[in-house]
């Protein structure tokens, strides 16, 4: 019986002192899993707030472009101040679906475009004018034609005077000062509704030249 409590009295001596041994051994291990935890999440955290960092300012430079962008091709396409600022704000408020809209409304042609188009078609008038044409068949003639060679129309008569070709419509000669009022008109042979031509300088019977048929 002694020997009984004897055993009894060493277990119970020694089971306080093991037992706080293995406490700070466990405390130490959790405190280690929730630190490192800890440390993965700050890495994480600080990973994303880089990221959107970057993407924030990318939509902002983006969003920054597209108004400058919009702001110089309206300016490139009318004057009118009103359409530039409209079509600014537009895209500055609406970003993207902004610029489709804008995209869809701005005006086809720009100003230089609308520009170089005048001076092409000015240029071609002036070519239109400066070419002379036939005012019956509008077949092309020179200037010092005196009938159209496609219908025979006449188309200028030399001065009695000078012999310098006119025009039918002048009444005076701006090389000789000659009154056409009361001058003739010649006539061409063989041209359809006119008057056979009266014999030409030199008097009667002196016969034209050129070869006969």
């Amino acid at each position: 019986m002694t020997h009984m409590t004897h055993i009894l009295t060493t277990i119970l001596t020694i089971g306080p002192q093991a037992t706080p041994t293995a406490a700070p051994t466990a405390v130490a291990t959790a405190t280690s899993t929730t630190s490192s935890g800890s440390s993965t999440l700050t890495a994480l955290t600080n990973s994303l707030g880089v990221v959107i960092g970057f993407v924030v300012a990318f939509t902002v430079i983006f969003w920054l472009s597209l108004i400058i962008w919009t702001f110089r091709d309206i300016r490139s396409r009318t004057q009118d101040f009103l359409s530039q600022i409209l079509a600014t704000v537009l895209v500055a408020v609406f970003f993207i679906g902004g610029l489709f809209i804008y995209m869809i409304l701005r005006p086809r042609q720009t100003l230089a475009e609308i520009y170089e188009r005048q001076l092409e078609e000015e240029s071609l008038l002036a070519e239109m004018t400066e070419r002379q044409t036939c005012t019956n068949c509008h077949a092309r003639v020179e200037s010092d034609f005196q009938v159209c060679p496609s219908c025979g129309q006449k188309l200028k008569r030399p001065c009695p005077k000078c012999e310098r070709l006119l025009e039918l419509r002048w009444t005076f000669c701006p090389y000789c000062a000659t009154n056409l009022a009361g001058a003739p008109m010649p006539s061409m042979p063989g041209m359809p509704g006119m008057p056979a031509m009266q014999q030409m300088q030199g008097g009667p019977g002196v016969p034209m030249g050129g070869p006969r048929y």
